[in-house]
């Protein structure tokens, strides 16, 4: 074996800086949302009904994870356009910092949780399509085949992160309070954006639109789409971009609407998954802890670490054991493939937790390790959807627009959890509360039984267009 192939068959080594950034600051984020739902429902709004408290404490933090996955459409432009990936990385990073310090300081206060939740928002959204990106940025053409393996290590340090500020977070909280179990995310985003500093020297870095002179998804689009009038007979709007933009541009801006089909039924998965920092720890609260050892338990904020963990496990088994197995077979495990499944193993996850919780509503003080059926199934199509997803994402993306595209794939994110505080609304304007019940709206049989119903009609819509894809290859 030569030289070159040994080179191609290992991960560059400046992977492990992006590696442990990712690590740290997963650990920040998911640490300030593992003690989100308690906070709101029993701190900053323990004057209201316990039904409106957890319905308020469900719309806030799915407000925010909108904006998290909304904000990095502004950091893929500064990305694309200005700084570049590193650049922006490095600076946004900065405004996350604050975020975190805003809210450790101003703990007991709503307006503290605003902004301090605001400045995480902007912080985390805007490095988010940067460094799935920059990730991939560093390995060479004859290195693809690494690809697929890389976002799964990628994917493993995001939920290695998260897995232990689930279990540390809300133990942190009910030791030392809110202030340190705020702070300590914090000083993880910290250390977060100084490993990646240290990686400086060693990165690949693409320069942004700027300096190339290319133009953008948006730019040629709009060209497009304004002058559509001046095509001859037979000619598309792309045919009026190719007047101005280079064939180049225009093809990698055509690519993007097929993606986006492709992406817009996933939004949907999303209302789901994202429930789990919310009605998921709402409802296990009604349950009984488990007590491990000393002062530490098992209990619906630390049931969260459940997703992360199984992740870990997950992603290694399906990836080096699964998928190879069922390509013995003769079925092409396509990435569309496993995220249909994953879609229709979402909508049974629902079903499951719909079953728990009309249980709890019947009385029955039922075990917080129930959950964990549910957290099976519902992981086991995170992987396959989201995973997966990362990797569709920049294979078939155009290397001038990696960054909007991995934009838009966390803007399926965004939408999916929008749904989530609109649905709860809409089913209490539509189906208010007799007086006396004050259960809410967010956490009930009836509204889990309604999403695994839309997932799985939505996961018969992505299955139909996913069959009708066709995968491009750019050079």
């Amino acid at each position: 074996m030569t030289t070159a192939n040994v080179a191609s068959n290992r991960f560059p080594p400046q992977i492990r800086y992006i590696i442990g950034n990712e690590a740290c600051e997963r650990f920040s984020y998911y640490g300030i949302r593992s003690i989100l739902a308690l906070y709101i429902s029993t701190v900053l709004y323990k004057h209201l009904p316990e039904g409106e408290a957890r319905d308020q404490a469900t719309s806030i933090i799915h407000t925010f994870i909108f904006a998290n996955y909304f904000t990095p459409l502004i950091g893929a432009w500064l990305s694309d356009k200005l700084w570049g990936r590193y650049n922006t990385i490095l600076y946004v990073s900065l405004i996350y910092c604050l975020g975190n310090a805003i809210l450790a300081l101003g703990v007991g206060s709503i307006w503290g949780l605003y902004i301090g939740l605001a400045f995480v928002a902007l912080g985390s959204g805007g490095i988010k399509p940067c460094v799935s990106a920059f990730c991939g940025d560093q390995f060479r053409p004859d290195q693809a085949p690494l690809l697929q393996k890389a976002y799964g290590l990628f994917y493993w340090s995001i939920n290695f992160g998260s897995f232990f500020s689930f279990l540390v977070i809300p133990w942190v909280k009910d030791a030392a309070g809110y202030r340190w179990a705020f702070g300590i995310p914090g000083i993880l985003m910290f250390i977060a954006t100084l490993i990646f500093w240290l990686g400086r020297r060693y990165y690949t870095r693409m320069p942004p639109s700027r300096e190339t002179g290319s133009a953008g998804f948006f730019k040629v689009t709009w060209h497009a789409i304004k002058n559509r009038n001046q095509r001859g007979p037979g000619q598309s709007i792309w045919d009026v971009a190719r007047t101005r933009f280079t064939e180049r541009e225009v093809d990698a801006a055509r690519s993007v609407g097929p993606i986006l089909l492709v992406f817009a039924p996933i939004t949907v998965f999303w209302a789901l998954f994202d429930q789990t920092t919310s009605t998921w720890v709402l409802q296990g609260n009604q349950m009984n802890s488990v007590h491990i050892v000393g002062s530490f338990s098992i209990g619906a904020e630390q049931m969260q670490s459940m997703n992360p963990a199984l992740v870990m496990v997950l992603v290694p088994l399906l990836t080096f054991v699964v998928y190879p197995a069922v390509g013995k077979l003769g079925v092409a495990v396509t990435p569309l493939r496993r995220m249909s499944v994953g879609m229709f193993l979402g909508a049974f996850s629902y079903v499951v937790v719909a079953v728990i919780q009309a249980k709890v509503d019947s009385g029955v003080r039922l075990s917080v390790l129930w959950q964990t059926l549910p957290y099976f199934v519902l992981t086991t199509a995170e992987v396959l959807v989201s995973a997966t997803g990362l990797e569709f994402a920049f294979t078939q993306a155009a290397p001038e627009m990696k960054s909007t595209i991995m934009s838009f794939w966390l803007l399926t994110v965004a939408v999916g959890n929008l749904y989530v505080p609109l649905i709860t609304k809409a089913k209490g304007a539509l189906f208010p509360e007799p007086a006396g019940v004050t259960g809410g709206h967010a956490v009930s049989p009836s509204t889990f039984y309604f999403y695994a119903a839309f997932t799985f009609v939505t996961a018969v819509v992505f299955a139909v267009i996913a069959a009708r894809y066709k995968e491009r290859r750019h050079h």
